[in-house]
C-alpha cells in the first residue's frame, strides 16, 4: 500500500473520536447522550453513565459542586443514592472533560 493512503487512513481514524464526541455532547441543551449535565450526581468506580476527566485547561464543562438545588448547567450535588446520573473519574479516554472547581459553572 502506498504511503499516502495509509497516512490518510490513520488521520481518519484519529479524527473519528472527535466526531463521535461532538455528536454526543449537546452544548446548547447542556446534555451528553440525552443526560442533563446538572442535578444529583453519584461518583462510581464501575458502570457509569458518563466517564469524566478532571482538568483545568480546555474543559467541555465547568462544574460547581453545590449543597442544594443543582438546577443549572454544570451544577452538581454529590449524592450516594438516587442520582440523576453516575460518573466515573478517569485519567484517559473520557467522555467529557470537566473543571470541577469552577465558581461559574456551565458550558464554554
Amino acid at each position: 500500500m502506498p504511503l499516502l493512503p495509509r497516512f490518510s487512513l490513520v488521520l481518519a481514524c484519529l479524527a473519528l473520536p472527535a466526531f463521535v464526541h461532538a455528536a454526543d455532547f449537546d452544548k446548547k441543551n447542556c446534555t451528553y447522550k440525552g443526560i442533563r449535565l446538572y442535578g444529583k450526581v453519584q461518583i462510581v468506580h464501575s458502570f457509569p453513565d458518563i466517564k469524566v476527566q478532571a482538568t483545568s485547561s480546555f474543559p467541555d464543562l465547568k462544574v460547581k459542586v453545590v449543597d442544594s438545588f443543582a438546577d443549572s448547567c454544570g451544577e452538581w450535588k454529590i449524592v450516594t443514592s438516587f442520582p440523576d446520573f453516575k460518573v466515573q473519574m478517569v485519567n484517559s479516554f473520557p467522555d467529557l472533560k470537566v473543571d470541577m472547581g469552577s465558581s461559574s459553572p456551565g458550558v464554554r
